[in-house]
């Protein structure tokens, strides 16, 4: 969410939806780290689409709402380019803006001036994505109510007038060539204030500065009773080389306050004090009369740099904080598109509040193996289901036979969708979980304390209770480092418990008398149901494709016994004939 705004392209206004962060091992599990990484080479990038996914929030309104978002920016390609186009103005002008930088000395009228520049792109970068997103195809919630926000911005802002203002202080800018000072002296001929006279048109021509300064003050007549220009004055440029004899006349009268010009093209206008020092430079010249000039008008500066800064907030401070959520809705948008042009199936996800299957699946599939693979038709698609009978599944089935690939293809909808992404699936209807907790094997180093056996009870454990049952979570060979009696055991009290607190959960595992106790285990529940899930397997091959069955460890391991001649009659009998 954009902070200084309250709005956010990630929940809708007004919602109060509750989150959880995923637990920091489960986009590795899932394998949704690949993911991200595939999505953006830029490492920031990366982070916001993990930080985003990552952060899980259970109301079916917020799924919804990022969804139709999704939706918009994925079919509108053109959309998608005019804004990150927009972003890099934005970032462009953020990094190299002079509007919010700040210094020691206040920055003068006419340097303010010169940013008018750079507030007119502010104004074109807000009325270029008004006009983006007034396009007729956008559907969303969120994005026409992104519209109608930068609408009211400009409205309230009057960046129209703005607008105006800037045209026309522009052009009167590009033709002022100089202007005139007037300067008060005291009897020392010491400037004690000076004010603006004239803004003109022309460069001043040089002329004899020092017989018009001489005469102006041998002749009384020519000393103006009133402080109006009659039009009879002269200017001098003290040229660099010629600069000595005046400055020695002008140190004796005390200071001389003469006026250095040069074209407004170049946005440089300095009032000088001329005091010469010893030899012929002007190295300790001082800008002493921009200083009065500034102390003079600080009020209006002042005023200007804050109409102008208040206007550079509106443009882009208060958009700004919105695009980490677009280029989120970009990116994903732009991979998944690269994936369905490779033959991927993507459906838009249809979450639900409660009621009937709090999961219902078809032709899913993990989309890490997807990305892997060069042939997309080779992908085995399956369907599943949560219900009241089945809440927990026990998947059973051989080595290398998929039970990994589906158990993390399952969270991975769950993530997508409610990230309001298309989900890799024909369908996917489902009631959005709170978090998803996953138990998959831990490295060797992090089992040296406690042995492989404690440690999976302490993860199991604390997984058990942060879970609610709004939860996911996902089991992968669970309990199995030890002997099949123990971890058996353990594996059946673990399941009993879940069941009792009603929490979706698909455990893969190799204990196939804990699938065959499925029905036993519903029995014993009050609330849920446990269910038996195979990886079937055709003629002894791994067909990749799940099933609702008894575990069949024995009959494949048959299979294969019979594809290998070492069967108890096939051995026997080639044993025979070898001796006969």
């Amino acid at each position: 969410m954009d902070r200084s705004t309250g709005f956010s392209l990630m929940q809708p206004a007004g919602a109060d939806a509750e989150y959880r962060i995923l637990p920091d091992n489960v986009m590795h599990d899932l394998g949704l780290d690949t993911f991200c990484a595939e999505i953006s080479g830029d490492s920031k990038e990366r982070r916001l689409i993990t930080n985003v996914l990552s952060k899980l929030s259970p109301d079916p309104a917020v799924a919804v709402y990022r969804q139709q978002i999704f939706g918009d920016i994925f079919r509108l390609p053109e959309l998608r380019k005019t804004m990150m186009e927009l972003f890099d103005r934005i970032q462009f002008m953020r990094d190299f803006s002079t509007m919010h930088k700040t210094s020691d000395e206040e920055l003068g009228l006419w340097h303010l001036f010169h940013r008018l520049d750079e507030l007119d792109s502010y104004i074109r970068t807000v009325e270029t994505m008004r006009d983006c997103l007034s396009d007729e195809r956008i559907c969303s919630e969120g994005l026409k109510s992104l519209r109608d926000y930068i609408d009211e911005l400009y409205e309230d802002a009057c960046f129209a007038e703005m607008k105006k203002d800037i045209a026309e202080l522009k052009i009167k800018a590009s033709d002022v060539k100089s202007v005139t000072l007037g300067i008060n002296v005291n009897e020392r001929f010491e400037a004690v204030s000076i004010g603006l006279v004239s803004v003109n048109r022309k460069p001043f021509k040089k002329s004899g500065i020092v017989s018009n300064f001489a005469d102006a003050i041998a002749s009384k007549d020519k000393i103006n009773d009133t402080s109006d220009w009659d039009g009879d004055m002269h200017y001098q440029l003290i040229d660099k080389e010629k600069s000595a004899n005046a400055g020695e006349f002008l140190e004796k009268l005390a200071g001389f306050s003469a006026v250095r010009n040069t074209p407004m093209v170049d946005g440089h206008i300095r009032s000088t004090l001329v005091k010469t020092p010893d030899g012929d430079g002007t190295g300790n010249s001082t800008f002493y009369l921009e200083t009065i000039i500034n102390k003079m008008l600080g009020s209006l500066v002042k005023k200007l740099r804050e109409t102008l800064t208040k206007y550079a907030n509106v443009a882009i401070v208060n958009v700004s904080g919105l695009v980490p959520e677009f280029i989120y809705y970009i990116r994903c948008a732009e991979f998944i598109g690269s994936l369905m042009e490779k033959g991927c199936v993507f459906c838009e996800a249809q979450p639900v509040a409660e009621g009937g299957a709090s999961m219902e699946a078809k032709g899913f599939y993990n989309m890490k193996l997807a990305m892997t693979m060069e042939d997309v038709s080779d992908i085995v698609p399956n369907d599943l289901s949560f219900d009241q009978k089945r809440t927990v599944y026990i998947l059973t089935g051989a080595n290398r036979g998929g039970k990994t690939t589906i158990t993390q293809a399952a969270g991975q909808l769950f993530v997508l969708a409610q990230g309001g992404l298309f989900v890799p699936a024909e369908s996917f209807r489902y009631v959005p979980c709170d978090c998803i907790y996953t138990h998959f094997p831990a490295d060797e180093d992090k089992t040296l304390d406690l042995g492989r056996l404690g440690e999976e009870c302490v993860r199991f454990k604390d997984i058990f209770s942060k879970s609610t049952g709004r939860s996911i979570v996902l089991l992968n060979e669970t309990f199995s480092t030890t002997s099949f009696e123990e971890g058996y055991y353990i594996a059946r009290d673990s399941v009993k418990a879940l069941l009792a607190k009603g929490v979706r959960t698909i455990y893969n595992t190799h204990m196939h008398k804990l699938g065959e106790d499925a029905d036993e285990l519903t029995r014993e529940s009050s609330s849920a149901g446990a269910a038996s899930l195979v990886m079937r397997t055709e003629e002894g091959k791994r067909s990749f494709k799940v099933a609702l069955a008894q575990p069949e460890g024995s009959s494949y391991a048959r299979d294969i016994a019979e594809k290998y001649g070492v069967t108890y009659d096939m051995l026997v009998s080639g044993n025979a004939q070898v001796m006969n």
